[in-house]
Order: C-alpha cells, then structure tokens, then sequence
C-alpha cells in the first residue's frame, strides 16, 4: 500500500499571502499553483466571483525534502478557528479511500462525502471523533507527479 499523509493549510482568502510568507520564511519553493478560476467549469454550478475566481485551489510548496499544501476555503466551507491544518491523506486507489474515510467517519463530522472530482476520482473531507481534520485523496492515473 502506498500512502502519503501532507499537512494541508486552508485559509479563507489569504492562502497567497501565506505563499509568500512560506516563500521566506523557509525557503519554499512553489512547484504548483491552480487557482479556483483555473479549474474546469462544472455544469449546473452557479457562476464564481471574480474575488472566488482568484482564490488558490491548491498549491505545492516543497520545504527542503517535505511539501506543504497550501489553499483558500472553497465557498460555503465554513473554518473554525484551528481548521486551516488538516492533513491530506493520498492513497492510490478508490477502494483505500473509501476504507480510511469510513474508518475516520464514526463519532466524527463529515465535511465533504467522499465523491469523484475533477483532480480526484474519490476526494472527502472528514474530522475524526478526535476532532482532526483528514482530506481522502486518490490519485488519478493521467497524474503527474507533484500536482498533489
């Protein structure tokens, strides 16, 4: 089994701002940057805002052999205080994912079903009965290496 778990930072509008931060304050260096206008147009969604278009959808950060990730909040995610670290849990395939996001799901808040996306064949987000945060993500095979 290959498993990968990346501390994940979620922001709610600032995610840039903290790019730059991680930019000096560590040395990182951004090997991927989408931003929430850059994805692909879901059919029956309702238009983004220029401001939401902007956001980070995601980013890669690598901090000397470590990645970080970095993101706004989609709209109507709403993040208490303490929220912006989860950790990203990439696995390979959509049978581990379903397994650990319903491992993680009893006593705990589902935030996101674990469903197909477009980077994601399976992707969720649930906070465990502990009250950690953990996003399920599964690999797409096409892939490249460093996207997620």
């Amino acid at each position: 089994m290959s498993l990968q778990l990346t501390p994940f930072i979620m922001l709610d509008g600032k995610a840039n701002e903290a790019i730059r931060f991680y930019e000096q304050a560590f040395g990182a260096r951004v090997v991927f940057k989408q931003t929430f206008g850059d994805a692909p147009e879901e059919e029956n969604a309702s238009p983004m805002s220029e401001e939401m278009k902007g956001r980070i959808a995601h980013s890669v950060l690598v901090v000397g052999g470590s990645e970080l990730y970095v993101s706004d909040s989609e709209a109507g995610l709403q993040l208490e205080r303490g929220d912006q670290v989860n950790i990203c849990v990439t696995v390979e395939n959509v049978s581990e994912a379903e397994r650990m996001y319903e491992a993680l799901r009893p006593e705990g808040k589902v935030l996101l079903p674990l469903q197909p996306l477009y980077f994601s064949p399976a992707y969720g987000m649930v906070t465990d009965k502990f009250g950690v945060t953990f996003q399920i993500f599964t690999k797409r095979n096409d892939q490249p290496e460093g996207t997620h």
